[in-house]
């Protein structure tokens, strides 16, 4: 069944999956295996948030993390979407969340402020000229990509290095206006060179912004905001009121953001499901509630890490039953049983539990493997370890089913992200017990000096 008959009920045209790769990214075998799923579940394009994952070359080589996508990679990964009817939209971050950027000795010299890489200093014309470079790169590997989301949320500091300091003690000039003429430079850029590429921005630093200044700006003719909100009981009435607000200033369409996976903590290992599809179920009622002609579409995140220093969140294959649930939702409007029937169809799951971790059946979908045992891990491995009850035997049952875990993990991701994840949820408990048995070995065992003369 194409999408196209599939959105019948939805309010939402475009629903996108996003893939955040500044932490465990997915080995292209394992985007082959999930993106046929992605468009069985009713998603129709992808928000590609590479980060430190894409090939940059030249001068901005640097940038590159390890395990980086080669060209024919990102071409892969392009004709993979392709194939499976997925519109791929690339993001780049181009103000704040630049830590992957700017933690680098030779470009920490275009920080707002010295001791923090995450946000650029818009008064350089050498900022410019750098996103203006990783644009350039990226859209090369992205020919004809009708949106271009270029970041933009969470510009911390905004206003606190000497140039703004500056530049703020001059009449009629605010934070607001700083933040908006970044915001304008970077679009400007992106039109003058793509002049069909529309670009996306997050909207949480135009919120409180005032409605004239908004429309001073000449930002809303040039950008589509992205509206963001994870939480399960958002606020619906105050999204109505601020799509109003942007529609007021000039804004021609708006996107919606809820989450699937990431953003209910830090180092959250398993997915609360059931809050995702409430979060999803409220933005299904915000789009109800507020002009949805200006609704072009929803993105449905899935967090990977908080920012690029932080540590890993849920897996992308720990969150495939919470994106199941939340897009089929967003399809027929509501999570009804035969939704739920659906669901597990899809899953292959015999009887799916989205009020806590626990469901019946592992699963057939790609990856469903390694949910299971990041489940048994996330369950049982640091109270069995507490508990302590069989020493060694326990240590030998941990040990096979890390083993297990850990070759599953190593079809799916690169061995870093392995590596990390095991460190992060695994091998802190594991070293615990090994130290724990090897005391209680020494304590058992009789001292070889016991009876002699010392």
């Amino acid at each position: 069944m194409k999408n196209s008959e599939m959105s019948g009920s939805s309010p939402f045209k475009m629903r996108l999956v996003h893939l955040d790769l500044k932490g465990a990214p997915p080995k292209v075998s394992y985007l082959s295996e999930v993106f046929p799923l992605f468009h069985a579940l009713g998603a129709n394009g992808l928000l590609l948030e590479y980060e430190d994952m894409f090939p940059y070359e030249g001068h901005l080589r640097l940038l590159r993390a390890k395990h980086a996508y080669s060209p024919p990679e990102i071409k892969e990964i392009l004709r993979l979407a392709t194939l499976n009817e997925l519109e791929v939209i690339p993001l780049v971050q181009t103000f704040g969340h630049m830590e992957f950027v700017l933690k680098h000795k030779a470009l920490a010299h275009l920080r707002e402020v010295a001791l923090f890489p995450n946000t650029l200093n818009p008064h350089e014309a050498e900022s410019l000229a750098l996103v203006g470079a990783m644009i350039s790169q990226v859209m090369e590997l992205h020919p004809g990509a009708r949106w271009l989301h270029v970041g933009c949320d969470e510009v911390y500091y905004l206003g606190e290095g000497e140039a703004s300091r500056q530049w703020l003690q001059q009449e009629h000039n605010t934070k607001a206006r700083l933040c908006l003429s970044h915001i304008k430079a970077v679009a400007c850029h992106v039109l003058a060179r793509h002049p069909t590429t529309r670009p996306l921005v997050w909207d949480d630093m135009l919120r409180a912004i005032p409605e004239d200044q908004l429309s001073a700006s000449g930002v809303p003719q040039l950008v589509e905001p992205v509206l963001w909100d994870y939480g399960a009981d958002l606020d619906i009435h105050g999204k109505a009121l601020l799509m109003e607000k942007y529609r007021k200033c000039g804004f021609l369409r708006l996107w919606a953001a809820s989450a699937f996976k990431g953003a209910t903590g830090a180092s959250q290992a398993l997915t609360p499901t059931e809050h995702h599809l409430r979060n999803n179920m409220q933005w299904l009622r915000v789009a109800a509630s507020g002009p949805s002609d200006m609704l072009q579409g929803i993105v449905l995140t899935g967090w990977q890490r908080y920012d690029h220093f932080s540590v890993l969140c849920e897996l992308l294959p720990v969150g495939i039953p919470s994106l199941a649930v939340c897009l089929q939702s967003l399809l027929h409007g509501g999570f009804a049983e035969d939704v739920k029937a659906k669901v597990e169809n899809f899953l292959g799951i015999s009887n799916l539990e989205i009020t806590d971790f626990i469901s019946e059946g592992a699963g057939t979908f790609p990856g469903s493997d390694i949910l299971a045992l990041v489940t048994h891990v996330g369950l049982h491995l640091r109270s069995s370890v507490d508990a302590l009850l069989e020493r060694d035997s326990l240590l030998a049952r941990w040990s096979t089913v890390v083993q297990e875990l850990e070759a599953a993990l190593h079809r799916v991701f690169y061995p870093d992200a392995v590596e990390e994840w095991l460190e992060e949820n695994v091998q802190p408990s594991l070293r615990r017990l090994q130290g724990l048995l090897q005391d209680l070995r020494e304590a058992a065992s009789p001292s070889p000096y016991v009876g002699q003369d010392p």
